[in-house]
């Protein structure tokens, strides 16, 4: 056994002064590593999911293409030659108004943190939202906040999509008869003071809506029954259209709406599967339920249309598509294939009604079926996921069991769709009046009968 007095062998005495050697950077550098030690515990600051934000970016595209040139093909197929390029110009020119008015002040009212009935001005001019252009952002605070992987950039973006189809929906009701001048002044009260405080209720966490639990994944009430609502009660103020029952009033041409209505499709798979905010899971189920929704949607005007009136029209066709659409919007990140089965069916049954024998009668013109369509379906949906919606589906980390199909979340759905209803028939009611009191809701007959198109834009389509 060597002692403590011992002498080191030379190679050993050389280990030893090369191990020395070795360690002495490190002694130097260990006053500055313990210094950063506390930084280095620390978590890493979150950052952007790529996949998300680039699903999230895809879908805003994809939801924009249903208003331009989706809707402006479907609305202007089906009316008359002489208003087919008046009828584009309020699909096309209500997208860069309310794109304005959202930047302006609609993303604010609908998502500042507010109160539970609307927003409020902290978000005005889209402030503070540039200064987290690369970091994700939540929505609300404390235990109902809803955490986001994508950039609030995209987020505004994404909604904006929707606050420019959703008005531009309600022109369907009022087709060949309104004011340009009438329906800006419209929009720009309408995007503020309805549609913004709705979305505020149903999608913000502070909302009231949100807070009773109601379920409205991608618009089922701020979209569709608020749209489809407008339009029942623009159709009722601003009256017929002249010479409807005696004039012939078949669409242009169809196979505008046919194209029209193919990109409402395809743009609906954003519209649905985007509102899962990232590329997951739901995200999936949304998507598939929507395309069985819609095909269901199909069949089911189509038949009934063939049963009633003996001939498939290619109108049904499409109205049918566009229906099973509606319909599976509030339920499409909550319900499983089998029940979107159901939905679409029910909705494409519900809409043929709507657009066939209700509005004869109840006597309002409803040209080309707002509230038939989207009111109607929007309502089958909303009250559907009431009863079929699946619990593990709609789990969020404030609520890991989710929100299953039950009497009790029906009954939720019925309140929720009742309160947008009521309010969207109010508050629109005194708009239209507001403005018919200062500038004039309605073309004069003979501007009607020369057509929108060359008496309020100078133009002809050909």
């Amino acid at each position: 056994m060597r002692t403590a007095s011992a002498p080191i062998p030379t190679t050993r005495r050389r280990g030893l002064a090369r191990g020395a050697a070795l360690l002495a950077p490190a002694l130097l550098l260990a006053p500055a590593l313990l210094l950063a030690a506390p930084a280095l515990a620390q978590e890493e600051a979150p950052t952007v999911n790529s996949g998300d934000a680039a699903w999230m970016l895809t879908s805003t595209a994809l939801v924009l293409m249903m208003t331009i040139p989706g809707l402006a093909l479907f609305y202007s197929g089906m009316v008359r030659k002489k208003n087919v390029l008046a009828t584009m110009m309020q699909s096309f020119f209500l997208a860069a108004l309310c794109s304005v008015v959202w930047m302006v002040a609609g993303y604010s009212l609908a998502f500042g943190e507010g109160g539970a009935y609307f927003g409020d001005f902290s978000k005005l001019f889209l402030a503070g939202v540039a200064a987290g252009w690369d970091q994700p952002f939540t929505l609300g605070s404390g235990d109902a906040a809803v955490a986001f992987t994508i950039p609030e950039t995209v987020f505004v973006m994404f909604q904006m999509t929707f606050a420019i189809i959703t008005p531009a929906l309600a022109t369907g009701a009022v087709a060949d008869r309104m004011k340009f001048s009438a329906l800006l002044v419209f929009t720009i009260l309408w995007s503020l003071l309805i549609y913004s405080p709705i979305a505020h209720w149903v999608w913000h966490p502070n909302g009231w809506i949100f807070g009773l639990g109601a379920l409205d994944f991608a618009g089922g009430t701020v979209v569709h029954i608020n749209a489809g609502v407008a339009g029942l009660v623009a159709a009722i103020v601003l009256g017929k259209r002249t010479g409807l029952g005696s004039e012939n009033m078949s669409p242009f041409n169809l196979g505008l709406a046919v194209i029209g209505a193919a990109l409402l499709w395809v743009g609906w798979f954003g519209f649905n599967a985007g509102s899962a905010g990232a590329a997951g899971g739901r995200a999936g189920m949304a998507m598939l339920v929507t395309q069985v929704a819609a095909a269901a949607g199909v069949l089911a005007w189509v038949s009934a249309e063939w049963v009633i009136k003996g001939k498939p029209s290619v109108l049904g066709a499409i109205s049918g598509a566009v229906a099973g659409l509606v319909a599976i919007t509030p339920a499409a990140g909550f319900v499983l294939p089998v029940p979107a089965l159901i939905i679409g069916l029910a909705a494409g049954l519900a809409g043929f009604w709507g657009a066939t024998t209700l509005k004869h009668w109840c006597g309002y013109d409803d040209s080309l079926d707002a509230f038939g369509v989207h009111g109607i379906c929007g309502i089958v949906g909303a009250l559907l996921v009431g009863i079929f919606a699946y619990g593990p589906l709609s789990a969020t980390p404030g609520a890991p069991e989710g929100i299953s199909g039950s009497f009790d979340q029906f009954l939720i759905q019925v309140y929720a769709t009742v309160a947008t209803f009521v309010f969207t028939a109010i508050g629109t009611w005194i708009i239209l009046k507001v403005v018919d009191v200062t500038i004039g809701l309605r073309v004069t007959e003979e501007e009607e009968r020369e057509g929108l198109d060359v008496s309020l834009h100078g133009e002809r389509l050909g």
